[in-house]
């Protein structure tokens, strides 16, 4: 009996004795089968592969965790550190006893949250290291290992920790969501977004998408309502899953980019 990992999303199944026949994740218009065809690994597998995980700290009580070489989707996690509560933000698949060990150094972990189904990797295996609940939304369906670990919240926002909320925006899965850390930044406010915003090439400017592989746009009105609930929000910076950042003014940067897609979508950004 083995716990099944997708070479290509790197979300990790439920234990079984065979492979699973396809992964849920790939096999929609959100994610893809890889060309090749589907392919599984197992932890044990990847810890004989010579996979690393890099810690970086990003700023003040901010960590980032990333993959070496670049594993599934390649998202960057994070770890916020707020007041003593230790938070663990998306996660990434590959874990192992020296990331362990730095992770303790560092405090150790409290909770754990993610943004969306394509990021739940091996969730489980990070929650009963540290012996934590993981948060997400209300999206079961894409659960492809239960655990009792996992807390299921719904609604619009839930305050994890004084200063430390997730906000649903849905978009790119129904559940989408994004963390607001208040106090960071020096009091001016973090957004991490996941991919459910996306920091693009110029960092100054963020997009959406329902699907990122397969170039599928959100409507203008799913766009416009998630700008108007970001609005809201405390943050000047934010990060993506993919270690991109807007540095300052990232709210307007939202709002602004939000502008410009709605722009393009209805024909007046642009004649071509």
């Amino acid at each position: 009996m083995k716990y099944y990992i997708c070479e290509t999303c790197g979300v990790q199944y439920e234990c079984s004795i065979a492979e699973p026949e396809q992964c849920m994740i790939c096999n929609e218009e959100r994610q893809y089968v890889n060309p090749n065809g589907q392919s599984w690994t197992t932890l044990g597998k990847m810890m004989n592969e010579g996979y690393k995980n890099m810690l970086s700290l990003e700023e003040k009580g901010l960590y980032s965790i990333k993959t070496t070489p670049e594993f599934g989707i390649g998202q960057t996690a994070y770890i916020v550190q707020s007041e003593g509560f230790y938070l663990m933000w998306d996660c990434i698949t590959y874990i192992d006893e020296a990331t362990i060990d730095k992770i303790n150094e560092l405090g150790g972990l409290q909770a754990i949250a993610l943004s969306h189904p394509h990021y739940y990797s091996t969730q489980v295996e990070w929650a009963e290291t540290f012996n934590v609940p993981i948060y997400i939304h209300d999206d079961k369906k894409w659960v492809m290992r239960p655990s009792d670990k996992i807390v299921f919240w719904s609604g619009e926002s839930i305050e994890i920790y004084k200063g430390i909320a997730l906000h649903r925006l849905g978009g790119h899965f129904k559940g989408g969501s994004v963390l607001e850390w208040k106090d960071g930044n020096e009091q001016k406010g973090i957004l991490l977004s996941g991919d459910i915003i996306q920091v693009v090439a110029d960092r100054k400017w963020v997009s959406f998408m329902y699907s990122y592989p397969n170039l599928i746009p959100l409507p203008a009105s799913k766009v416009k309502e998630i700008a108007n609930i970001v609005n809201e929000l405390k943050f000047d910076r934010l990060y993506n899953a993919f270690h991109r950042v807007v540095k300052e003014d990232a709210k307007m940067s939202v709002q602004k980019s939000a502008d410009r897609y709605i722009d393009a979508l209805s024909g007046t950004l642009f004649n071509t």
